[in-house]
């Protein structure tokens, strides 16, 4: 690992720590070491995806095989440095579409959602591990998703629905709804309760209207 790439990793933790970030689930899991960082070089590029798969891979095995608290990966690019939402949504969708490509020469989608976009069951693949994921990058129109570099954050839709089932689903997204409020000054207005819409509205942070469709194709 390269002095660049702690920085890097340093600066997210740092992010996350924040006294008022909005994502309690988040800042347990940096602040518990149970969130996996990778560095990729350019997020328009696909050099690095096969070594993205084979990342998050790892992930799912451990994750498969203990399953403690709240646990997270990060993919965070160095580059670009996204000068509007359009490019990073744009790349965001390209990415997340190439992986999900190479994904599915050997794994079938995650049976326990959809693999429909429009679907309020949907929710992205990959080893046939449902993933909610969240993008951060420096022009995100929520101040929360506001991070310096372009990243992905791949969480495991199965803790979400165990949260549910368990009864503290809601209490936590009372409090980070009341968190954003005092950090962002509104609530996102794409943030819907978990089920009720399809989850790829909330993936890159950015407003949409009625018309929108996610671009995301299954194979």
């Amino acid at each position: 690992m390269t002095l660049q790439s702690d920085a890097i990793i340093n600066s997210f933790h740092s992010f996350l720590s924040q006294v008022d970030f909005p994502c309690v689930a988040a800042k347990d899991a940096s602040a518990k070491g149970n969130i996996k960082i990778m560095i990729a070089a350019h997020m328009a590029c696909p050099v690095d995806d096969k070594a993205i798969l084979a990342f998050i891979y790892d992930f799912v095995n451990s994750y498969r095989q203990h399953r403690k608290g709240f646990q997270s990966l990060a993919v965070i690019f160095e580059e670009p440095l996204c000068s509007n939402e359009g490019m990073f949504e744009a790349l965001m969708w390209q990415r997340l579409q190439a992986l999900r490509n190479l994904d599915s020469k050997h794994f079938d989608y995650d049976k326990r959602v959809s693999p429909e976009p429009s679907s309020a069951a949907f929710s992205y693949s990959l080893m046939e591990e449902a993933f909610f994921v969240l993008a951060l990058h420096p022009f995100s129109s929520r101040p929360a998703r506001q991070y310096q570099y372009p990243a992905l954050i791949f969480n495991p839709h199965e803790q979400f629905v165990q949260m549910k089932a368990g009864g503290t689903y809601d209490k936590m997204k009372t409090i980070v709804r009341r968190r954003d409020m005092n950090y962002s000054g509104s609530i996102n207005p794409m943030l819907n309760d978990f089920g009720t819409t399809s989850e790829a509205l909330q993936y890159s942070g950015t407003v949409y209207n009625d018309t929108w469709q996610c671009p995301l194709k299954n194979l």
